[in-house]
């Protein structure tokens, strides 16, 4: 989990535009981070599992 710092430091604009770090907007996490729905892949695991994200559900076959 990061420190409340850190997501706030990450929300501000860089000097640099590669210093930018994708953040989850739930927990925070920089790592396992899906950029279509802005989320790391555990919340979006569980999200979605809850069927609280529209048009995506298991995959079965």
């Amino acid at each position: 989990m990061p420190r409340k710092a850190q997501i706030e430091k990450a929300k501000r604009e860089p000097k640099f535009k590669v210093r930018k770090r994708n953040r989850c907007s739930i927990c925070g996490r920089p790592r396992g981070y899906i950029r279509r729905f802005g989320l790391c892949r555990m919340c979006f695991r569980k999200l979605a599992s809850e069927g609280k994200i529209p048009g995506v559900r298991k995959a079965s076959w």
